[in-house]
């Protein structure tokens, strides 16, 4: 991708408590009317610059790019985990960082509720990819049996992107109660299968360092974790990566 491109007190005590016995998110007990609630997320980045080390002994951060979220109650919207990839735009988010295609195919998918983008980092001016200790952030509302689903490309790679597992995360338990904390834990490393691999941080055509967007070698291969992708190179944990925090309205509230 181009330079230039778009890449260019019980209750509220609860996630608290949950986080400390090592657990990273829970469900708070819900106070809003009609059981709808307004999330907002963070996704920021906490690579370093030395979380890539590479094969020629230098070190690289792990920058992500813009993305694209939904709120949707059937599962699967963005692509399923062992099939290719459905050619709505999945591909330009995770090769080149531009979401603004899926975010196109997507607006009249059945079975989405919301949608957006997210493209511009916490305290910039322009759209740009979120390099170390920057964070995107959206806010979006939902109600019970919703789901969110988001993605980010994984810059220093080939067609990798940051996403949960394809059904989405549940954003109210059986009870009603909504989620809320740290939910990285729920976020994988994804493999469009769209274009060939090249060592992360290194390869020539990853989005830093091509020439254009859309420039490496194609193939089509499923969708699937980066843990199930045998090409021989290594790959940071997400929580390396990211930090992805889940804030439903009330707890914002009771922070104020």
């Amino acid at each position: 991708m181009s330079r230039s491109s778009t890449w260019s007190l019980a209750s509220l005590l609860l996630p608290a408590l949950l986080q400390a016995q090592g657990v990273a998110f829970g469900y708070m007990p819900h106070t809003g009317s009609a059981r709808r609630t307004t999330f907002t997320v963070r996704i920021e980045n906490v690579s370093t610059a030395t979380t890539l080390r590479l094969s020629n002994g230098l070190t690289a951060p792990a920058p992500n790019a813009p993305g694209l979220w939904l709120v949707h109650d059937e599962p699967d919207p963005l692509f399923t985990a062992g099939a290719p990839d459905r050619d709505q735009g999945l591909e330009r988010l995770a090769e080149d960082g531009n979401p603004a295609v899926l975010a196109a195919a997507l607006q009249n998918h059945k079975g989405i509720v919301a949608s957006g983008t997210f493209t511009v980092p916490v305290g910039e001016a322009m759209a740009g990819p979120a390099t170390p200790g920057k964070a995107y952030e959206f806010t979006f509302t939902a109600e019970p049996g919703q789901k969110l689903t988001f993605a980010t490309m994984f810059g220093q790679s080939n067609d990798l992107f940051l996403a949960p597992g394809d059904r989405g995360i549940q954003l109210f338990d059986s009870k009603g109660d909504v989620m809320s904390g740290d939910i990285t834990s729920l976020v994988g490393l994804w493999d469009a299968g769209t274009e060939v691999n090249q060592e992360p941080g290194l390869g020539p055509d990853q989005a830093p360092r091509q020439k254009a967007p859309n420039t490496g070698a194609s193939e089509r291969k499923p969708v699937q974790l980066v843990k199930d992708v045998k090409d021989g190179f290594t790959y940071p944990k997400v929580s390396d990566v990211l930090r992805v925090t889940i804030t439903p309205a009330s707890a914002m509230s009771a922070m104020d």
